[in-house]
């Protein structure tokens, strides 16, 4: 059992791989695979811009260094984010409908990035435009209000925190809804924001949150063993020495951290963190020790395809990746429901 689930990881990150090359190709654009293979090849043997291949544009270089590779890494990033982040939710709050956005983290950055655009805040910090710094800060100040509501005493409850979350996020929405009547020259680009893109991808954003990113991931992961304890109940976690008071407080803080840092250079994107977890708790069953890794996996593909499918469906135009991961995720989860209804009435 384990070496077959080794054997599918690695199906995982060899498809991953294949996805990652062959979005390279697609675009206004069309740049050759053997031509893509040497740019990026060359590229990681001497990790340098500085590329020269004979009888390959230099225009090709710059597209494929410059503009696709890093949204392409950008995006894989965020998608192993988000579907490592539900998967660690549903766990933890017992709740297959549980998503990255659950604490409203998507709802306090939409506002924080509205504020931005409103107020015309176009600079930037480390590669940062000012909208993703506001929209972080508004989803951890999101996090923060929602965990305390939450809290009794020492005590975290599952069932509070979801309801504070949407509490929050109902006034949130309210709060940019209003915002968004009384400035609606700048309707466009709160609209563009809050359905998620990847427009803007550059190296300095994945230089700031790969390192976090990774580290946020790995914390995940070596909790794996205690979600397994708290999906069999917390009772019974608790006798197996797990302490679900620490272990849930760890992994709210940490998975929102990562929701935040997610969101503050995508934009709201919804479904992959519900959709990705499920998929795969079919295809590698409910260990989290497996889950969790093949998730981040799976979650990179699924955004990938959705964001090639946005900036290449329409000639000329470049769709909101939300909108693509809306229309592939929404029938794929209403599949699950009605698959998920019939086993429970066999």
């Amino acid at each position: 059992m384990v070496k077959k689930n080794i054997m599918k990881i690695l199906l995982l990150i060899i498809t991953l791989l294949i996805c990652m090359t062959f979005a390279i190709t697609l675009g206004a654009v069309k740049i050759p695979i053997g031509e893509t293979i040497s740019i990026v090849g060359s590229f990681i043997k001497n990790l340098s811009f500085e590329i020269n291949l004979n009888g390959i544009k230099d225009s090709n270089i710059f597209i494929v260094l410059n503009i696709r590779l890093p949204r392409i890494i950008l995006t894989t990033i965020v998608g192993g984010i988000l579907a490592s982040v539900g998967a660690s939710y549903q766990a933890i709050f017992k709740n297959p409908m549980a998503d990255p956005f659950v604490m409203g983290v998507s709802s306090g950055a939409a506002f924080g990035a509205t504020l931005s655009i409103v107020f015309g805040l176009n600079k930037g910090i480390w590669g940062f435009g000012f909208t993703s710094i506001m929209a972080f800060v508004g989803a951890l100040i999101t996090t923060v209000i929602v965990y305390n509501l939450a809290r009794i005493g020492h005590k975290i409850s599952t069932t509070s925190i979801l309801l504070s979350g949407i509490v929050m996020s109902s006034i949130l929405s309210a709060a940019n809804s209003i915002m968004m009547i009384f400035n609606q020259d700048d309707l466009a680009n709160i609209i563009s924001w809050t359905m998620g893109s990847f427009n803007g991808a550059n190296w300095n954003q994945i230089s700031v949150i790969i390192i976090p990113a990774i580290i946020g991931l790995l914390c995940l992961s070596f909790l794996a063993r205690e979600m397994n304890a708290i999906v069999m109940g917390e009772e019974d976690a608790q006798n197996m020495g797990v302490n679900v008071e620490l272990v849930k407080k760890m992994i709210l803080v940490g998975a929102s951290l990562l929701s935040a840092l997610a969101v503050s250079v995508s934009g709201v994107i919804g479904f992959a963190g519900i959709i990705v977890p499920h998929l795969f708790r079919i295809i590698f069953g409910s260990d989290h020790k497996i889950l969790l890794p093949a998730s981040v996996i799976g979650g990179g593909i699924f955004l990938l395809i959705c964001d090639t499918l946005a900036r290449t469906a329409l000639p000329g135009r470049e769709l909101p990746v939300g909108v693509i991961t809306s229309v592939l995720g929404g029938p794929f989860f209403l599949y699950l429901l009605k698959k998920s209804k019939s086993k429970a009435m066999m």
